[in-house]
Parts: C-alpha cells; sequence; structure tokens
C-alpha cells in the first residue's frame, strides 16, 4: 500500500499502525470535503450493480478528475450502489469513494476496477464490508488487490469475491504550480 508523504500526515499522532493512520486520514478528508466544499465540489450519485458476469462500468466527473468504477459480478439481483467524488477547495486532492449502503453485498465480484484521472492516487482501500447500521468496516486483505498510480485493481488468484467499498484519495496536479 503507499503511504502518505510526511506533508499530509503530519507529525507522529502515536497511531499503532500505518493502515490506522490512512483509516484517520480518510475520514478526516471525507468528512472536511463534506464540509467545505460547494455543490460543484462534491458529489453522491446511485447506481445499479448488475451480476449476470458482464463487464460494466460506471463515471462520475467533478471539473477535469473522474472516477471510473468497472466490475463483473455474478449471483443475486440488482443492488443499489453509490458513488461520492469530491475535490478539495484547494483542488489539491480528489476522493472517489463507491460503496453500498446497506453495508455487505451479496454479489460474487470476479473482477474489479477503479481508476482516477487528473490525480495519483496517495491512499486507497477496499472492503468486503462497510461501516453502516453498527457495522464495522471489514478490510480486504492486501493481497487481494493492487494499488497503481492511478487504479485500484483486483488481484487474480487472491481476491475472495467480496467486495462492498472502495475508498481512494489521489492528490492533483495542482500542486506543481
Amino acid at each position: 500500500m503507499r503511504a502518505l508523504s510526511g506533508y499530509i500526515l503530519g507529525t507522529d499522532m502515536g497511531f499503532s499502525s500505518i493502515s490506522s493512520a490512512f483509516s484517520f486520514w480518510a475520514v478526516i478528508f471525507s468528512v472536511l470535503v463534506a464540509a467545505n466544499t460547494s455543490s460543484e465540489n462534491a458529489k453522491t450519485v446511485e447506481f445499479n450493480v448488475k451480476p449476470g458476469g458482464v463487464v460494466h462500468s460506471f463515471s462520475e466527473k467533478i471539473k477535469e478528475y473522474e472516477c471510473t468504477f468497472t466490475y463483473a459480478s455474478q449471483g443475486g439481483t440488482n443492488e443499489q450502489w453509490q458513488m461520492s467524488v469530491g475535490l478539495s477547495d484547494d483542488d489539491r486532492l480528489f476522493s472517489c469513494s463507491v460503496w453500498r449502503p446497506q453495508g455487505k453485498s451479496y454479489l460474487f465480484f470476479t473482477q474489479f476496477k477503479a481508476e482516477i484521472k487528473g490525480a495519483k492516487i496517495e491512499y486507497a482501500s477496499a472492503y468486503s464490508q462497510a461501516a453502516v447500521g453498527g457495522l464495522k468496516d471489514v478490510a480486504l486483505k492486501a493481497e487481494e488487490y493492487v494499488i497503481g498510480d492511478s487504479t485500484v485493481t483486483h488481484k487474480d488468484g487472491k481476491f475472495r469475491a467480496e467486495l462492498s467499498k472502495l475508498t481512494i484519495i489521489g492528490r492533483t496536479r495542482h500542486d506543481e504550480l
């Protein structure tokens, strides 16, 4: 997993592990984006995740930044999912979260990929269960997926077909200006 660089983490805050620090910053970023952005800098949309083994994609965009979730799944019927995208007020951080609001998907995912355009991934995590209604997030094992510069993808032969949530935070190219 990519480590967040020092300018994001700041000082040592006594976290017991890097994953705790990631989770902390993901929550903080999500709250800040929700509280400090205008409607044109954050949005949440619903979409159907469809079983049947066919590859489907869903995308959402803010300004020049885009998130695309591509997947194939089996079993059950359509599930309602949501995608939230957000851009910090200074345009330096772009976030994308894809999740099932009920917390746990009952579909069997044969593959998945989330891709962001216009930003480089600094943090990403995937979950078999999302925190909803008293349930806690249950993270996939690190060996089940791969984090690249712009994608989070299942790992063939290691992914256990359970997916309920993906979270990505990327640093935009505006830092270099």
